[in-house]
């Protein structure tokens, strides 16, 4: 793998991660595209961008994240002097219900990477899969708007159940092209929580995630599972996704303010066909 493509695939990485178009999905067809055949390399680079994603999501959510493990600390080592103030209490409590939350909808996507990861690797990674579940997912975004814009309300706060539901959601996005923010938003979405509000549980949800697929995928290292490329070669790809990772969750953020997934969808269709049409060319 050259710096150019490392620099790439990383800004390929820290992109799709986070906007709901699938990054596993256009990684596998953008290695094709480059020539990468590699699969034991490409997988121990694939956890080094996904490390860089990971920084991007700690440090942009940092304000929550630190809330959250202060209340989960309160909660394992309650503090002798109470809470002061009504809110303050109130808060507590809704950052610990919060953690609960985030631990159910983390228990599918864990389970099923653990069982089946590679079974669906096996099976799902290669470009014709991957095209067709970014082309169905599309169609499941253009219903989750719809069906959005006709509730006459929407709502701010999770449940255990929602949780759940959403992690669900997340547990099918480990097949590639399907999209981890995809489907967990449009899952809030068919919920009927806020489009915001579902935004910041799906990238909270999936720092939780990535942090034990990373661990996992590093002890897989340790064991010598995955051949490691060069250091520069990480390093880039590492710094890469991060930056670009950034840069994503800020604007998806502000994006879905005032906008919907439709222009997703539409490009996620507009992506199959061209690569079905790109890779048709080279066969011929």
């Amino acid at each position: 793998m050259s710096y150019l493509q490392a620099l790439l695939l990383g800004i390929l990485q820290g992109i799709t991660e986070f906007l709901p178009i699938s990054s596993s999905g256009h990684l596998v067809l953008f290695q094709g595209l480059l020539g990468l055949n590699d699969a034991v390399a490409l997988k121990a680079f694939d956890i080094a961008v996904h490390f860089g994603t990971l920084m991007a999501i700690l440090i942009y959510f940092r304000r929550d994240i630190v809330e959250l493990l202060r209340a989960l600390w309160l909660w394992i080592r309650p503090s002798r002097k109470p809470v002061e103030g009504l809110e303050m209490a109130k808060n507590l409590q809704s950052e610990q219900k919060l953690i609960i939350t985030l631990i159910i909808g983390t228990i599918p996507a864990v389970a099923v990477g653990f069982l089946w990861g590679d079974w669906l690797d096996e099976h799902f990674l290669a470009p014709l899969p991957v095209c067709l579940m970014l082309f169905l997912i599309a169609l499941v975004f253009l219903l989750a708007e719809y069906l959005y814009k006709k509730r006459r309300s929407h709502r701010a706060s999770f449940s255990h159940l929602d949780g759940l539901l959403i992690g669900l959601a997340q547990a099918l996005a480990l097949v590639p092209g399907v999209s981890r923010s995809g489907a967990t938003i449009t899952t809030g979405l068919f919920l009927g929580i806020e489009r915001e509000k579902a935004a910041r549980f799906s990238f909270l949800l999936g720092s939780v995630a990535m942090v034990a697929a990373t661990a996992f995928a590093v002890l897989k290292v340790a064991k010598g599972e995955y051949s490691m490329p060069s250091t520069d070669i990480l390093l880039i790809g590492i710094a890469s996704s991060f930056a670009a990772g950034w840069l994503a969750i800020s604007f998806l953020m502000n994006y879905l303010k005032k906008h919907t997934l439709a222009v997703f969808a539409w490009y996620r269709i507009a992506a199959v066909l061209v690569f079905l049409g790109w890779f048709y060319w080279l066969s011929v």
